[in-house]
């Protein structure tokens, strides 16, 4: 194996930096694909649904991250077709994927939820 081989295999392998919310442009550094592909990838996979900050700008978070890296390894390293990857992840057709919406919950519940994700973040930064 050259050197410029194995510099490749650990660029690959590098971990990213473990955050709460990723910009499509992180995302696009660490995945190794255009910004462009990774919104065509979020037409195609329903599961891939990064949400919108108040600007409008796309928030990844690591789940959507882990998706993005293992789309990237089905499509180009096992050469599966956009199909296969969606039969991978037990999808059929996008149009008829039904969008992520909120379960109704009580607002104590929801009021809960908060709470705990809160303290979460909080003792992550501290």
């Amino acid at each position: 194996m050259h050197r410029s081989q194995a510099g490749n295999i650990i660029k690959t392998q590098k971990p990213f930096p473990d955050k709460l919310f990723y910009k499509i442009g992180e995302v696009s550094r660490i995945a190794g694909v255009e910004p462009y592909v990774l919104r065509y990838w979020e037409t195609e996979f329903s599961f891939l649904k990064p949400r919108k900050n108040k600007s409008g700008q796309r928030v990844y978070i690591k789940k959507d991250l882990d998706f993005v890296l293992q789309i990237k390894k089905l499509l180009y390293e096992e050469r599966y077709t956009i199909e296969g990857v969606r039969k991978k992840f037990g999808e059929s057709e996008p149009e008829k994927q039904p969008q992520r919406l909120p379960i109704q919950s009580s607002s104590k519940e929801v009021i809960e939820k908060v709470r705990k994700r809160l303290r979460e973040i909080l003792s992550q930064i501290t």
